[in-house]
């Protein structure tokens, strides 16, 4: 089986390989601490192993319930923010079609992840008639955004099909013993599965937060398991930094860094993968912008963005750098045909694979952006599988703790993401404060 390429070769102009590879022993050590559990946030290191030690009887009780939910409804609501939502949306966008039949069952559709009452409103008339289901992901239950999404529909689904059908059709993933969602799972009767104490929801996409919503869209979640468990077994402590792609990248962005790239770009193009993108911004900037230092993240999707943010990266301020998501082989095949008149002139590219073009798109960016000083990694996808995106989605995980510890940070907390919050609570007069 294959595996996802990294190759930094277009860094070297900016910083001699040499220098990259230097950082070896600090890498290797930074892998030995999360694998010895003795660096910062050592008590959120669950996700390490989750790969290996998932259990074929936890996915089959995972995809008897996404059956259940398939067979019942005619739309599942995700319910969740950050990382107990974009992980699933990630992958779920990624080897599902754009223009799938909106009736196809079961349509799968988001709340929770902000507060925006026109789409809630307008969610809520969609549901209206419709055979609805809700999974519903807070280790908590009381953030703000997924609980005032969970009322409000849980309220209207409890109406439309009485309270006992409802609690057949509600699924609670949350803390295994305490917290506002699991009191109510548990008086109301609600399927529940557990977000593990030691994972963080930015970690979470291969446990069951992840798992169920894209096992109810149609995917392959075994698949996607066995992908993340190849790269467990690639990236680990044992395996030396010249052959460990995980610790490379992260001593390759930490290196740009020092050097004054205080930006990732991470650019794809496919369009397939805008919420991979979307989920690597939080894994990497939830995780390192702490302590006033860390890399600030951003992601485009090109050749569209090439028309916007195209010329920024071109000629703007040289603090950046990119990392380029390819996908190697696409799915289908759509090749450029003959047009006799030719008045859009594009009979140069008579018969060739649409594919082919964009890969030129991709290999003329990068020969620009490189010209005009922005260092380009490149990881090449072998083709969007479950089975390569769960390497990928494991491959950001590790590189990102050792990327944290790298740069001297605690790379599974989040206390700034609290201050927003305190203000929000007194300015709504919320008791306490």
């Amino acid at each position: 089986m294959k595996q996802i390429i990294l190759d930094i070769s277009k860094v070297f102009s900016f910083i001699p390989e040499k220098q990259i590879f230097d950082r070896a022993k600090a890498a290797e050590s930074a892998n030995l601490e999360l694998e010895n559990g003795t660096g910062k946030g050592n008590d959120f290191l669950g996700w390490l192993h989750l790969p290996s030690s998932t259990t074929d009887a936890a996915l089959n009780e995972i995809q008897n319930t996404a059956d259940k939910l398939r067979a019942e409804c005619d739309v599942i609501v995700v319910i969740g923010i950050g990382g107990s939502y974009l992980g699933a949306k990630a992958v779920i966008d990624a080897l599902s079609s754009p223009f799938d039949n909106p009736e196809k069952k079961p349509l799968i559709v988001y709340a929770g992840h902000q507060i925006g009452e026109d789409y809630l409103y307008e969610l809520s008339e969609f549901l209206n008639g419709k055979s609805f289901g809700i999974i519903n992901i807070s280790k908590s239950g009381t953030t703000t955004e997924p609980a005032l999404a969970f009322r409000l529909l849980r309220m209207q689904l409890e109406k439309a099909v009485g309270i006992a059908k409802a609690q057949k059709r509600i699924i609670a993933i949350t803390d295994k013993a305490r917290g506002a969602l699991r009191t109510l799972a548990t008086q109301e009767g609600y399927k529940t599965y557990i977000i593990p104490d030691d994972v963080g929801g930015r970690y979470s996409v291969l446990t069951p937060v992840g798992l169920l919503p894209i096992a109810v869209a149609g995917i392959d979640i075994r698949q996607l398991i066995s992908g993340a468990v190849e790269m467990e077994k690639t990236t680990g402590a044992d395996v030396p930094f010249t052959e460990n792609q995980a610790a490379i990248y992260a001593a390759t962005r930490n290196e740009l860094y020092k050097q004054g790239k205080k930006i990732e770009i991470l650019a794809n193009f496919c369009p397939k993968l805008h919420y991979v993108a979307e989920w690597w911004k939080q894994l990497f900037g939830e995780s390192e912008g702490k302590e006033n230092k860390g890399i600030f993240n951003a992601a485009v999707d090109f050749t569209t963005d090439l028309h916007s943010m195209g010329q920024w990266i071109q000629e703007g301020e040289r603090n950046i750098f990119e990392t380029v998501l390819s996908v190697a082989h696409p799915r289908y095949i759509v090749e450029v045909p003959k047009d006799g008149a030719d008045l859009d002139g594009l009979n140069y590219l008579a018969g060739k694979r649409v594919d082919y073009i964009n890969k030129m798109a991709e290999l003329g960016t990068q020969q620009a952006h490189v010209a005009g000083g922005v260092p380009n990694i490149k990881i090449e996808i072998p083709e969007l599988s479950e089975f390569y995106l769960g390497q990928l989605l494991y491959f950001f995980e590790r590189a990102c703790g050792i990327s944290g510890y790298l740069l001297g940070v605690n790379p599974f907390d989040q206390p700034g993401v609290e201050a927003y919050k305190k203000n929000m609570f007194a300015l709504l007069k919320k008791p306490g404060f």
